[in-house]
């Protein structure tokens, strides 16, 4: 059999485990969606003659990233047909999954059918739970987060995002927004925010009507103005394996000044795996890639760094 010298479907190697009382959260996945995108990934490398890729179950995934010192995930559901699973997963491995549940921004216009073509070019594409109007979709997030408290400890993800939102549908999506951050603050959770070229009309939005008392940006994308602005406001900051990456001095900037009761580390998988892997399947097992940026950034041991995000998470979700 013929190895092409194609793009590397294999999965990244696994970190060196983290030391002994310094475990980790990742306080945002998606775990089913890491296990459908190893299968195209291993699909992808059968049809071109590469090398065997496995594919994960959820518990093989939460054993490998246990293994490394990764003892616990948020898992984030965040469109309609999916809310259930994340909680059905928490409520398989009590203690180790943690459910958040929202309608990502994305999602929120597709509801109604309310989409427009954004600067990503695509054209809206519609499911059929997308006929069920926005309102009755978040009617059925604020249920099920009532309904399983010791699953869900976040809303999330929610927020803006303007790379596929044309501009005329923004509106739908700060109306959602705003809808979130309301539901955010009744059910006294926090929330964790998607903010995807929009930075300011998140900022302005959660300025204007009140943040939850814990508001994490997760996957923080923003620069060191920003960084200050969430600082200043006591938000959290949450890394992905972007940090790592090579041109985003502007998020290093922002890790760099945080405050350090405000920083948490996450995944995002199964994409925005840290270097040297990026393009590879992102999983929780890839969280030591992440904090030994981190810890770069900040001057300090990878030990050191986990120990922070560690209570800064525990503190956040009160998990």
């Amino acid at each position: 059999m013929t190895h092409h010298k194609h793009r590397d479907r294999s999965w990244p190697a696994l970190p060196q485990p983290l030391p002994e009382g310094a475990q980790v959260i990742d306080n945002h996945t998606h775990v089913a969606s890491v296990v459908n995108y190893s299968q195209y990934m291993s699909s992808e490398a059968a049809a071109r003659g590469q090398y065997d890729v496995p594919v994960y179950s959820t518990e093989e995934l939460l054993r490998r990233a246990a293994s490394v010192g990764v003892t616990g995930i948020i898992d984030d559901a965040c469109e309609y047909p999916h809310l259930r699973t994340a909680i059905n997963m928490a409520k398989a491995y009590p203690g180790q999954v943690h459910a958040g549940v929202a309608i990502h921004p994305n999602e929120a216009v597709a509801h109604g059918h309310r989409a427009q073509m954004g600067p990503d070019g695509l054209e809206p594409h519609y499911m059929p739970w997308h006929d069920i109007p926005f309102d009755e979709a978040l009617a059925e997030v604020d249920r099920l987060a009532r309904e399983n408290p010791r699953e869900v400890v976040v809303i999330g993800e929610t927020g803006l995002d303007y790379f596929r939102c044309g501009e005329d549908a923004r509106r739908y999506q700060i109306e959602a927004f705003r809808a979130h951050i309301a539901l955010a603050k009744e059910l006294n959770l926090p929330m964790q925010i998607h903010d995807r070229d929009a930075h300011e009309d998140c900022i302005a939005t959660l300025l204007r009507d009140g943040a939850p008392e814990r508001t994490v940006f997760h996957s923080f994308s923003g620069d060191a103005q920003m960084g200050r602005i969430c600082k200043e406001n006591g938000w959290y900051m949450s890394f992905s394996g972007t940090v790592s990456y090579k041109g985003n001095d502007g998020i290093r900037e922002a890790l760099a000044l945080a405050d350090p009761t405000r920083i948490l580390v996450e995944t995002d998988a199964p994409y925005l795996t840290p270097m040297p892997y990026r393009g590879r399947t992102n999983s929780p097992s890839m969280i030591p890639y992440t904090l030994r940026a981190m810890a770069q950034v900040r001057g300090c041991s990878v030990e050191e760094m986990a120990r922070i995000t560690r209570r800064n998470t525990r503190e956040c979700y009160g998990i």
